[in-house]
């Protein structure tokens, strides 16, 4: 499936973003009309349909088993994850679009993957698989634990490629070298965790090159690294925005919020599914060729929610009291102790606020008493954080 140079994937890879808009919006109104909604006019148009998020899922699950209701096809085998939600898996062609992510490492037909993904009632182990069918590499569907089983297998198959989370490559490489075996490993493939730059340069030093991608149960492949390694190129099956946390709202280009995702699945068709996940886009393209939009990566997690004073404090009611306001610009909740009590705090960004009616509003809004600490626009800091916990548990 390489284009005409070998270099990339396929020629989606390095459309124009006008021809890229164009034709997700084609798919995106045809999977809108399978779930009975009206067509869009264009890509930004999305921001008007509501935010799907995983407690909602959960919930229609749970009224419509196994799959909520959704037009969902071609279904090959049912997965579960915690919540527990339901995702259903195809076997049709590259279903979670993971071969671009492996093309991208340079995994190919000369390779053997050896895939410590779990194959146990979770996705993982069978997205990788279906992506290294998709390059042409064979795989050995070793999951996850008997580490001398693994090494001994990795050395007599000869295995050349890693699958899975970025550190249980070390704990098959630390084993590797107990046993005196020499592994023949020199890329890999990793998710489902958080890729350490010292640990990253670790398998660089043992001839490993490392790539990480952002991929989740529910919607596949988001988002890869290629080998130019700045920031991670958002897959082609995917629609991603950038919201504040709490709202459907997209944030200004650079500013941190939350990963909401439209796939364009037509055998799985999510719309607006909300990742809990913080990130920021980047400006401009990768130096690998690739032009699809770029984001910074995982970032943190979007559900800030607190507890304060015995009250859940949510990003939703967050939002709901920055827009009452035309002069407030950001909000951000702090919550500290002082002695043996719960205080909050409310930074605001504004000019020229009031303060009394501000806490009057954080009072209706949130159920509880806050300080009000007014703030210069642009000063609160661009983390994604609406909600910060600073109380100690230890």
């Amino acid at each position: 499936m390489l284009d005409e140079d070998g270099k990339h994937f396929d020629a989606l890879e390095t459309r124009s973003a006008d021809v890229r808009a164009a034709d997700q919006l084609v798919k995106l109104n045809s999977q809108l009309a399978s779930n009975g909604m009206a067509a869009l006019g264009s890509l930004e148009d999305l921001r008007t349909l509501p935010v799907l998020r995983k407690a909602d899922l959960v919930a229609r699950q749970a009224e419509k088993p196994p799959f909520g209701g959704l037009p969902v096809s071609n279904v090959a085998h049912v997965f579960q994850s915690p919540g527990p939600i339901y995702e259903p898996g195809g076997i049709s062609h590259d279903w979670w679009r993971v071969g671009r992510f492996l093309h991208a490492a340079g995994i190919g037909p000369d390779d053997v993957v050896h895939n410590c993904f779990g194959y146990h009632l979770t996705p993982a182990g069978m997205i990788f698989e279906s992506g290294a069918r998709a390059v042409g590499a064979a795989v050995l569907p070793a999951g996850v634990g008997q580490t001398e089983l693994q090494v001994r297998a990795a050395k007599d198959i000869g295995c050349t490629a890693y699958a899975g989370t970025p550190d249980y490559l070390k704990v098959i490489l630390d084993k590797a070298d107990e046993m005196g075996v020499r592994l023949s490993f020199t890329r890999a493939a990793v998710g489902g965790g958080a890729l350490f730059p010292s640990l990253r340069q670790e398998y660089a030093d043992r001839g490993i090159a490392c790539l990480q991608c952002y991929a989740t149960a529910d919607l596949g492949n988001i988002a890869y690294e290629s080998a130019a390694m700045e920031g991670m190129i958002v897959d082609e099956g995917v629609i991603v925005e950038i919201v504040r946390p709490g709202t459907g709202d997209p944030v200004p280009e650079g500013e941190v919020g939350e990963i909401v995702v439209t796939t364009l699945n037509p055998d799985y068709p999510l719309i607006r599914f909300a990742t809990g996940d913080l990130s920021a886009v980047l400006p401009g393209e990768s130096p690998c060729g690739r032009t699809n939009l770029r984001i910074k990566g995982w970032m943190g997690r979007a559900d800030q929610t607190a507890k304060i004073k015995g009250m859940f404090v949510r990003p939703e009611q967050v939002a709901d009291f920055v827009g009452r306001h035309a002069g407030v610009l950001k909000a951000r909740v702090i919550a500290t102790r002082e002695g043996e009590m719960d205080v909050m705090t409310v930074q605001v960004e504004a000019e020229g606020a009031d303060a009394a009616a501000l806490a009057d509003s954080v009072a209706a809004v949130m159920k509880l008493k806050g300080q009000i600490e007014i703030v210069a626009p642009g000063s609160l800091p661009n983390d994604g954080k609406v909600i910060d916990d600073q109380r100690k548990y230890d």
